[in-house]
């Protein structure tokens, strides 16, 4: 039987704990600079040295965020030559979007429209 609190995606399941670690992941300034950055440049990724660079984040500061990251399933290494890439792990993305929006609107297609989240946005 499936917890309720889980979501398929194309990778895992994504759960309750999985969601909340991923969220704690991205609630700290830098690490959501750092995936915003990773999303940015795509499925090729970023050197390590290149991530510090563009934010201005000492590399041992970024190491620890990216560890952090890679903890939460948002972003995966590989090793390139001398250099590590890390890269956005857009399934990782794609099943925390899901499992946030899993029966949105009751189930129903989508009833919120742009407009209603500016409205709510400005209200």
């Amino acid at each position: 039987m499936e917890n309720a609190n889980t979501i398929t995606t194309q990778a895992a399941p994504l759960t309750s704990t999985a969601a909340i670690a991923a969220l704690a992941a991205l609630a700290q300034e830098s690490r959501l600079a750092v995936f915003r950055l990773l999303v940015q440049a795509g499925p090729q990724g970023m050197a390590a040295t290149k991530i510090a660079e563009a934010l201005g984040i000492a590399p041992s500061s970024l190491s620890f965020h990216l560890k952090e990251l890679a903890h939460a399933r948002l972003v995966t290494a590989s090793k390139a030559g001398r250099s590590i890439i890390y890269a956005a792990n857009y399934a990782g993305m794609n099943g925390l979007l899901a499992f946030l929006t899993e029966n949105c609107c009751a189930g129903a297609p989508c009833c919120v429209t742009e407009s209603h989240v500016q409205k709510d946005l400005t209200s």
